[in-house]
């Protein structure tokens, strides 16, 4: 299979996993925290990379400690406890379509870490992505929270962190095996989240509710297929194609995550489904290289 071919479904399986991991979270929630449930998606991420970690344990750490010292905090801790705590205020839906902000903040951290260069579709892109957006945040009518535009945010502030991991696996990583990448990354969170897990009531909850068991088994798919597994898997796309193009998935992470919501009963508004729109038609212009 050719090196495009193969991008291609890298790119699609991802998006779908991504999109996916939403509803997931929401299943976690149930009976969790959002802080116990973001601990223990980085703690099975960890403990499943742990053979992959002894297998590379041989790296060259001085010169890649701080590229997986970002991509583990920012592209993996950070966000996790921010999307769980996002969806205890807005639905898995609108996370999903906020989601859709990763390459736009790729680009914004490219030029301003890295000095990449833009284009004049790429600055256009970026005005009607965050026009988008805004429309986005102003469509969230539900009732039943006051604060939601608050939650929301914490969302978007996760994409900029996935958009410092991206730059960041790209320029400092670039020289590292994808899977002994992502087994470093996850070394250096997986006992923080641990740690933390265990300061909590989480055997309590475990021991009580009656519904934990299959919060956690939700919880488990979202650490090892959509931390674990799909990480290795961007991290090698990343290389192969480049920070935007990876980022890129968030253009299927939506439709995803919205198909989940409407099956689960959440309510998606026109407007929203208007806003994803214009978000995606900047984020096009955004990837778009010729004028």
């Amino acid at each position: 299979m050719s090196p495009n071919k193969t991008k291609w479904i890298i790119l699609f399986a991802l998006a779908l996993v991504w999109g996916s991991s939403f509803i997931l979270m929401k299943r976690g929630l149930e009976a969790f925290s959002s802080n116990q449930v973001a601990a223990l998606r980085i703690s099975i991420a960890s403990l499943f990379l742990l053979p992959f970690l002894i297998k590379y344990r041989k790296i060259k750490f001085k010169k890649y400690w701080v590229g997986l010292v970002l991509a583990g905090v920012f592209g993996n801790l950070i966000p996790a406890f921010l999307f769980t705590r996002a969806e205890t205020g807005i639905s898995s839906s609108l996370a999903g379509m906020l989601n859709a902000l990763t390459p736009l903040f790729t680009v914004i951290i490219g030029w301003i870490a890295f000095r990449n260069k833009s284009t004049p579709l790429q600055i256009a892109g970026i005005l009607v992505a965050f026009g988008g957006a805004l429309l986005l945040l102003s469509s969230d009518k539900n009732p039943q929270q006051e604060n939601g535009i608050q939650y929301a945010l914490l969302v978007v502030l996760a994409t900029v962190c996935y958009a410092i991991s991206v730059n960041c696996i790209k320029y400092f990583l670039a020289g590292m095996n994808s899977v002994a990448a992502t087994a470093w990354s996850f070394a250096f969170i997986g006992p923080v989240a641990l740690i933390y897990l265990f300061s909590t009531d989480f055997i309590y909850v475990m021991e009580t509710k009656k519904n934990a068991l299959p919060s956690l088994g939700y919880i488990s798919i979202l650490g090892i297929v959509g931390s674990a597994l799909s990480v290795i898997f961007f991290n090698q796309l990343i290389k192969v194609s480049g920070a935007v193009f990876a980022a890129s998935s968030t253009y299927i992470i939506p439709i995803v995550a919205v198909g989940w919501g409407i099956f689960d009963g959440e309510i998606i508004s026109n407007w929203q489904i208007a806003a994803i729109f214009i978000v995606l038609g900047g984020v096009w212009l955004i990837n778009k290289r010729k004028i």
